[in-house]
């Protein structure tokens, strides 16, 4: 054989092999996913959600089942790292995840795509921001959190402020839950309350329910008033979206009495009816 169509030949296979990768790459993590979700449940990880994830127990036996697969699929690809001393066990594992994953009902498996690790503090963890104050002069300031959302694929957490949100599930405030609507966020682009919907008609229906909420909520902030949904969510539409994520699902009657477009658009964003629940 002359070089010629051995040339031909190694071209060919150069330009195959990327195709063969994008086209199967989908499919063997598919296949690599459900088989994980169809292992069983390990006990140890049931015992811990009966513990101390007791929304777990509100749920319906077919959100249950599918919320333990999203759980196994996630423990599997995401990795946990302690910080300041922070042990990474198997219940900060599932404790976290179970949480998070509440926001992947009805979803195939393998969701926050953009999500590389998940670093774990045991309190609130200090940061250094930099920040204008009302002279327009820039300031570097510091503060303590419970968690934080990253666009480069890192979410922060408090152990100590994920546990009290795992064990208070009527209060409307769950750091996991907050932080990880950032996450859902992020996925179609730069954190600005709008997570992807599918359709252009959705999205602009949002726009308009959100947009007409997070105005409501700044006025009642401004008035001094108090309301159902923490102020802090009137900063500014991102954190506005992840604010109504955790009443969403800890106080759903309340919400959907005080704002019945926003609790509608937050049900058909997550796929579910915690009403039912």
């Amino acid at each position: 054989m002359t070089a010629e169509p051995l040339i031909l030949i190694a071209l060919a296979i150069g330009l195959a092999l990327p195709l063969l990768w994008l086209f199967g790459q989908p499919l063997w993590e598919d296949r690599r996913r459900r088989s994980t979700g169809e292992q069983p449940f390990p006990a140890a990880w049931r015992r811990l959600l009966r513990r101390h994830v007791p929304i777990v127990a509100m749920l319906p036996t077919e959100l249950q089942l599918q919320l333990k697969r999203q759980i196994q699929v996630f423990l599997a690809e995401k990795p946990f790292i302690g910080c300041a001393g922070m042990r990474i066990t198997d219940r900060v594992r599932v404790v976290i995840a179970a949480q998070a994953c509440l926001l992947l009902l009805n979803r195939p498996a393998g969701g926050f795509a953009g999500l590389r690790q998940v670093l774990v503090y045991p309190g609130a963890f200090v940061v250094d921001r930099v920040s204008a104050d009302g002279a327009g002069v820039q300031q570097e300031r510091r503060r303590a959190l419970a968690g934080e959302s990253w666009s480069q694929g890192q979410v922060i957490l408090s152990w100590s402020d994920v546990c009290e949100g795992a064990a208070v599930i009527d209060d409307g405030r769950n750091v996991v839950i907050h932080e990880f609507a950032h996450q859902l966020d992020q996925e179609s682009g730069a954190a600005n309350g709008a997570p992807f919907l599918g359709g252009r008609e959705r999205h602009s229906h949002w726009s308009r329910v959100l947009g007409a909420e997070f105005e409501r909520l700044r006025e009642r902030v401004a008035r001094g008033e108090t309301s159902l949904l923490n102020a802090y969510g009137a900063t500014e539409p991102a954190e506005f979206f992840a604010v109504a994520s955790e009443v969403f699902f800890e106080q759903p009657r309340q919400l959907a009495a005080d704002a019945p477009a926003l609790y509608a658009q937050l049900s058909d964003c997550y796929r579910v009816d915690p009403l039912n629940w």
